[in-house]
């Protein structure tokens, strides 16, 4: 298995979704992810990071409030913004960055 690192220094975009178990919003981002990854097929990776089960990641990226999401490429953070996003919205930052 890759380690969290390893996987966000991939020259293909990865999209990185910071949440946790507890939290609303978190769980309405779950079916627009799902609707997103068919969306974009291999152009992107979607990973889910559970700030509680992986506080360093969290704190390496100064997650201050969930759902936060972080596209990278190359380990470089392309897009950054936290709360609720629209599946159209994430397919156009995605597409406008590959």
């Amino acid at each position: 298995m890759s380690t969290f690192s390893e996987l966000i220094q991939s020259d293909k975009l990865v999209l990185v979704d910071f949440s946790a178990e507890w939290c609303g919003p978190c769980k309405m981002m779950h079916p627009i992810l799902e609707d997103l990854k068919s969306r974009v097929g291999s152009h992107a990776s979607i990973l889910k990071v559970d700030v509680d089960k992986n506080p360093q990641a969290a704190a390496a990226f100064q997650i201050q409030g969930v759902p936060t999401l972080i596209l990278f490429k190359n380990g470089k953070v392309l897009w950054r913004q936290s709360g609720v996003v629209p599946a159209d919205y994430l397919e156009q930052i995605i597409n406008q960055n590959s």
